[in-house]
């Protein structure tokens, strides 16, 4: 865990509150890579990922930008009404669960709304690295896009195309007919991603070259929920999932530790590997490929389609 001090409050759009985060003691943080996150710890003992938007080339601070969310579960609201110039606060060292591919001799970038926030610092790694990008940033008003007017006088500004619904549409059709060996970056509600997603895939991207961040689990119904068992297989404990708890909180009532950080399954954080039975996989972080494998699943969110889960534990 790090502790920092916020040096810098800004408003970058209407409803965007960007912070700017030095070390406590004056040292440099640790190294980061594009498309990584940190776990920041709000007041009222509320824990919250969001992404580094700066470049991975600087030392001295780390900035991450944050949308006041009207159905927020308290993050965002925390960060825009209680944070303020000077507040020490404590975040977790950056990990990078969306990384850029380092043998991608191209990248398309694309991000919604607040999802520029990782996009922005692959656009600026890339463009350090003189790799070949473009970045496509929708948003619904120029007065609603982060960091439009930078993105419109930086050094890489020819390569970034921006679409607001009141003016400008993107063709995704036109912008997906590209070569083999491009790889493709995605951020933003989820709607968006699964749209962009969705028509490479018809347009016959390969898997293994769509990469995705999602900043908010899709809602699902726990209508048709279902109790099961699971067994940790190291302890030999059996222990009783009803319908209306999650794996996470039942471990968590056994005194069993498992990291938890969105709750929600989109960071990875709490992933655990499965020995015997069939996830029902409820996330937004695993691959379908990797959830084809049922060797591992998220707990805070995702369930058992069989009637024991044997977990790693």
């Amino acid at each position: 865990m790090l502790d920092v001090i916020i040096c810098g409050l800004r408003l970058e759009a209407q409803g965007v509150l960007g912070l700017e985060l030095v070390s406590s003691n004056g040292q440099s943080l640790p190294t980061f890579s594009a498309g990584a996150h940190i776990d920041l710890h709000l007041p009222g003992g509320l824990v919250r990922q969001y992404s580094l938007c700066n470049s991975s080339t600087e030392k001295h601070c780390y900035r991450i930008a944050v949308l006041l969310d009207p159905t927020s579960r308290g993050g965002s609201r925390a960060v825009h009404e209680q944070l303020y110039l000077g507040q020490k606060l404590t975040i977790s060292e950056p990990r990078n669960l969306f990384p850029l591919d380092p043998d991608a001799s191209r990248s398309l970038l694309f991000a919604g709304g607040i999802g520029i926030t990782p996009i922005l610092s692959m656009a600026m790694e890339l463009f350090a690295r003189s790799s070949e990008f473009d970045l496509h940033y929708c948003a619904r008003s120029q007065e609603r896009a982060a960091f439009a007017d930078w993105l419109q006088r930086c050094p890489f500004a020819d390569r970034v195309n921006l679409y607001f619904d009141d003016e400008r549409k993107l063709d995704l059709q036109s912008v997906l007919q590209t070569t083999a060996d491009t790889h493709l970056y995605v951020c933003g509600p989820t709607g968006f991603m699964d749209y962009v997603l969705n028509s490479a895939s018809s347009a016959g991207w390969d898997a293994s070259r769509l990469h995705r961040e999602y900043f908010a689990a899709p809602t699902i119904s726990s209508t048709d929920a279902q109790s099961f068992e699971i067994r940790l297989a190291r302890s030999g404990m059996t222990l009783q999932v009803p319908t209306d708890r999650t794996v996470a909180q039942v471990l968590e009532d056994a005194g069993v530790c498992v990291p938890l950080a969105c709750e929600q399954g989109i960071c990875g954080t709490c992933l655990t590997g499965v020995i015997d039975g069939e996830p029902e996989h409820l996330d937004s972080f695993l691959t379908s490929e990797e959830r084809a494998r049922n060797d591992q699943f998220t707990p805070c969110c995702s369930r058992s389609r069989s009637a024991c889960l044997v977990l790693d534990l």
